[in-house]
């Protein structure tokens, strides 16, 4: 049983929580991150990252982990590839973190940023397939359709970019849009960039009945939601969702308040409701969703805890 005793404990690997534990290092106060197994958020599954301030020329989002990571362990920081199995007491009793790994860590203030996760359709088929032509990475798994058909389900940004990522192996990638054309809710530029990809064909108002095939996946049986027809899509083998994301916050529940959708709670800024525990990322953010917003929220955060200590010490 680990008992080190840290003046900040930062739950999450992805970038809100490895800049809030740039930021608290740099401050002199000892930091842990308790990154996950796998390690990284959502830009472990994100392929080029255009939009990252700093990388004129994109940067793949694994790679972009790795230099948040490399910055922070320069100044010490202590990182852990273990998930969060609980999280108890309070800033006069201290806090205390258990992992799947039998380890208990001790710590003065806590900043969660344990991310979002993607979602399933939440089909049997869909189930039972999963890890046999089913995945929600395509970044992951995209290699293995080389010169296979596949689709994507989502209308967001991250289902083009999955869509146009897809493209790099699969002769035709099928885009199935729950809604209409005109209320697509990726941004104008993605939308654009997918739909100008001729390897990308787009079924509007289309959802997905059943997964088909018995070892892998060999079709998809989808319904026009207009017309009320259903048919099969007989050249598909296989199927990425990206239909968004919900917080990873079941731990936390009775801990922090939580809203309707389960994300964490703020008041100014970067507070939740228990004293000495700060939030930053996906996992409060249901708007914004952005590796740069992630890790500026993980700055401030960094910032409130610093600030925190420094008024509580005795």
């Amino acid at each position: 049983m680990n008992s080190d005793f840290f003046d900040v404990l930062i739950l999450g690997g992805g970038p809100a929580g490895l800049t809030a534990s740039i930021y608290t290092s740099r401050a002199n106060l000892k930091t842990l991150v308790i990154a996950g197994q796998p390690s990284g958020g959502q830009l472990m599954l994100t392929t080029d990252v255009e939009n990252f301030p700093g990388f004129p020329d994109g940067i793949m989002g694994p790679q972009l982990i790795e230099t948040f990571r490399k910055q922070t362990l320069r100044f010490n920081t202590e990182i852990v590839d273990e998930n969060i199995v609980s999280v108890s007491g309070s800033n006069k009793e201290h806090y205390i973190v258990k992992t799947d790994s039998s380890n208990s860590y001790k710590g003065k203030t806590l900043i969660i940023a344990t991310g979002a996760s993607a979602k399933w359709l939440e089909l049997p088929s869909e189930q039972r397939l999963r890890g046999k032509g089913v995945s929600a990475c395509a970044t992951c798994d995209g290699f293995f359709f080389k010169g296979k058909n596949v689709a994507v389900v989502g209308g967001g940004d991250t289902a083009m970019e999955e869509a146009l990522f897809l493209t790099k192996f699969s002769p035709k990638v099928h885009a199935l849009v729950r809604s209409s054309k005109d209320k697509m809710k990726a941004s104008k530029y993605m939308y654009a960039k997918a739909v100008s990809n001729e390897k990308i064909e787009f079924h509007y108002n289309t959802e997905i009945l059943e997964v088909l095939g018995s070892d892998f996946v060999e079709g998809l049986k989808v319904l026009n939601n207009i017309t009320n027809e259903n048919y099969v899509m007989e050249d598909v083998r296989g199927l990425f969702l990206a239909i968004g994301h919900k917080p990873n916050t079941e731990f936390l529940e009775g801990f922090v308040e939580l809203g309707n959708l389960g994300y964490i709670q703020v008041s100014d800024n970067t507070k939740t409701s228990r004293e000495g525990v700060f939030v930053a990322g996906d996992v409060s953010d249901y708007k914004y969703r952005q590796a740069v917003t992630a890790a500026g929220l993980g700055c401030m955060a960094a910032l409130d805890a610093e600030k925190f200590l420094s008024e509580h010490e005795k």
